[in-house]
């Protein structure tokens, strides 16, 4: 994975940490029995996809072209039989 710079962009470290945020305030509110800050820190969460989702597409994720495929397969042809 650290070959293919997967997930080392803005968007993708802002999007997990405001994800990650939310999981503990999530936590800390399931913890704490008060349905409404858990339900507020889910919120958090979804709302750290979609910052993600928008800084990606505002050009501050990966690039579409840069991935590779993972296996090329190229029919053989009859001279490479013999």
């Amino acid at each position: 994975m650290a070959g293919s710079s997967h997930g080392h962009t803005p968007a993708a470290w802002t999007g997990v940490t405001i994800a990650f945020i939310g999981f503990c305030v999530a936590g800390a509110f399931m913890v704490m029995a008060q349905p409404a800050g858990f339900w507020a820190g889910m919120a958090i969460v979804v709302i750290g996809g979609v910052v993600g989702w928008i800084m990606s597409a505002m050009g501050l994720g990966m690039p579409k072209d840069t991935h590779k495929p993972l296996a090329t397969s190229q029919p053989e042809s009859a001279d490479a039989k013999s």
